[in-house]
């Protein structure tokens, strides 16, 4: 009996362990900046790729170069700042056109090769009339005013339509958010083969903005969360619960998150945020409010999902 009873929990631990191996990552995210806020080296941009592939696109271009260097010192690339710049980064997808997600994509831009720029029409149109315009920086792009120099290809994302993304083998799907109603901000769903990822740029709750959009983006994904092909949101928490509504500009509190969070799982179904990953994006200084943010999360985390708090430089798997 003793003999059989060790022989079924080897089994178990043997089935157990052979089962986790099946479940493969999908993604792999190399964030180059993870910070809203005053950090110019350190401000919203992710790296994502199909896993083992070095087919990135940039989700957001707050800080580039510096998140390139810090990445190479993190062991998360093993060639040069120069080669990831310009072989590695296929294009990029802004959310929209404040400094904080635009500023490594303007600097970098000399330097940089031959690509695209993708965002929605008027996120396009405020890159275009007020950054590579040819008198705040040279137009690198092709379309807009000035003398257009074509390193860049400008494309415009029509809202709700899947787009291939160039050079890669994903495409994207964008949505409307509201930051500070009526500025717009966007969120891209990702799709390599039958997987998602979903990543929010600024976003306020809806209640605030007095918006349905997030409702609408939730009900889009609904069906992805319940069948586990989605692999994970990338979502915003800027500030901590004792912000007032009137003094968010367009950003979440941990309250925000979760209320939010709820309307998903009612969609969804119960029980279907349990261990689902949510990676918070743009945390504002200073560190007492990081550390404020992240202790309410934890617990009002009454849904049970994974929370990720990415790390500059350093790779993680969706």
């Amino acid at each position: 009996m003793i003999i059989f009873s060790r022989f079924l929990l080897c089994f178990l631990l043997i089935s157990a362990n052979a089962f986790s191996q099946k479940e493969k990552s999908s993604f792999q995210v190399v964030p180059l900046g993870v910070k809203g806020g005053i950090d110019e080296k350190n401000l919203s941009a992710y790296l994502l790729a199909p896993s083992n592939t070095n087919d990135f696109i940039s989700l957001d271009a707050g800080t580039i170069n510096a998140g390139i260097e810090k990445a190479i010192e993190k062991k998360a690339f093993k060639v040069s700042t120069s080669e990831v710049l310009k072989k590695y980064i296929k294009g990029y997808l802004i959310s929209h056109a404040h400094l904080d997600h635009v500023s490594g994509l303007i600097i970098n831009s000399p330097a940089d090769s031959s690509k695209t720029v993708y965002a929605t029409n008027k996120c396009m149109e405020m890159m275009e009339n007020h950054y590579f315009n040819d008198q705040t920086w040279a137009n690198f792009g092709d379309a807009g005013p000035g003398f257009p120099l074509k390193k860049y290809h400008f494309q415009t994302l029509n809202l709700g339509e899947e787009t291939p993304l160039t050079n890669t083998k994903m495409t994207v799907k964008s949505f409307p958010l509201s930051h500070v109603n009526p500025f717009e901000s966007t969120a891209f769903l990702v799709k390599s083969e039958n997987n998602y990822v979903l990543y929010l740029g600024d976003t306020g709750p809806d209640e605030v903005e007095k918006s349905n959009n997030l409702r609408d983006l939730w009900t889009a994904i609904a069906p992805l969360v319940k069948a586990k092909q989605l692999k994970g949101i990338f979502i915003e928490v800027s500030f901590p619960n004792e912000q007032p509504d009137k003094f968010l500009f367009g950003h979440l509190t941990p309250n925000h998150l979760i209320k939010e969070l709820h309307v998903l799982e009612d969609l969804a179904g119960k029980g279907s945020l349990e261990n689902f990953k949510i990676i918070i994006t743009h945390l504002k200084p200073p560190a007492k409010n990081i550390a404020k943010i992240k202790e309410q999360l934890k617990n009002q985390n009454d849904l049970g999902f994974k929370i990720i708090y990415p790390e500059q430089g350093k790779k993680f798997e969706l």
